[in-house]
């Protein structure tokens, strides 16, 4: 009986954690579609919300606590950096490529950090692999796991990584700095290349003193990377954080949104207006949908 009901609750919990699902949300803003959440309160009658944002609130609340997937530690980190960085010269980004791999979570200020997240849920299969990647193009590297799983990850990480792991304390997530990164003087324009835009690696390129002129467009990829792999590795990194930092984010919005939804706002990328909406979507009665 007992295994039962833990294996009731888990499911409660993981259903409960589909609710931050990007569908779900794409649903919302741009179907008015709310038949995941009608879903959600359907089955778990027990949580009472009134509102649509009632139910993401209640929802986040408890697995928070009791599950804490990657959702959870994405936006608990976007919390932390937000913390200790603000958003005045700092942008973040939620899943960014990088070679075959794609970091969870980076900011880039005045240089380059990548997050991965290893939960309680997972493995460390891959992990190596993911950080040789991370390694050759980010300044600083960093994995965020689980407090009672720390001396696991220390073990099998070389010292240059640094560590940051969340813990439960008198009802709260906590994230600490167990260890500092060291920063990371590789720089492979290979992977930088896996990380541009055609307009960015041609900025780049021109940054560089390098005329575009007469260049076809058929063959401007290979003539940009040609260009790229000959420059100075410590000119790429500067330029790469310039042109990064152009493309449409919604990092200085991320304080004004609701704690429980901002690893979804930063993850869709919203302007203003768009996360005004889905706001006021959210914020209506269930039972007036």
């Amino acid at each position: 009986m007992a295994t039962t009901n833990i294996n009731s609750e888990l499911i409660r919990l993981r259903d409960l954690s589909s609710a931050f699902s990007r569908s779900a949300f794409v649903d919302v803003l741009n179907y008015n579609d709310y038949s995941h959440f009608n879903w959600l309160v359907s089955k778990y009658n027990t949580l009472k919300c009134v509102t649509y944002f009632d139910l993401l609130k209640k929802s986040y609340s408890l697995i928070s606590k009791d599950y804490r997937c990657e959702y959870v530690y994405k936006n608990e980190l976007i919390k932390l950096l937000l913390k200790k960085y603000g958003t005045r010269n700092s942008v973040f980004y939620s899943e960014f490529k990088v070679g075959n791999s794609i970091a969870d979570m980076v900011m880039f200020n005045g240089e380059s950090k990548a997050f991965e997240i290893k939960t309680e849920y997972d493995t460390p299969r891959r992990l190596d692999k993911q950080m040789e990647n991370y390694k050759c193009f980010f300044d600083k590297c960093y994995i965020v796991v689980p407090e009672n799983r720390l001396e696991e990850y220390c073990n099998i990480i070389d010292s240059t990584i640094g560590i940051i792991a969340m813990s439960w304390n008198n009802g709260h997530i906590v994230l600490k700095d167990v260890r500092s990164a060291h920063h990371n003087e590789r720089f492979d324009p290979r992977a930088l290349m896996s990380c541009l835009r055609t307009d960015e690696y041609k900025n780049i390129v021109l940054s560089l003193g390098i005329s575009l002129d007469g260049v076809n467009g058929y063959d401007m990829y290979k003539f940009c990377y040609n260009v790229i792999l000959q420059a100075d590795s410590g000119k790429l990194r500067e330029l790469f954080l310039c042109e990064v930092k152009k493309r449409k984010n919604n990092t200085s919005l991320l304080r004004k949104y609701p704690m429980p939804i901002r690893q979804m706002m930063l993850s869709l990328n919203l302007s203003a207006d768009k996360a005004n909406k889905l706001l006021e979507q959210l914020n209506i009665n269930i039972n007036q949908e």
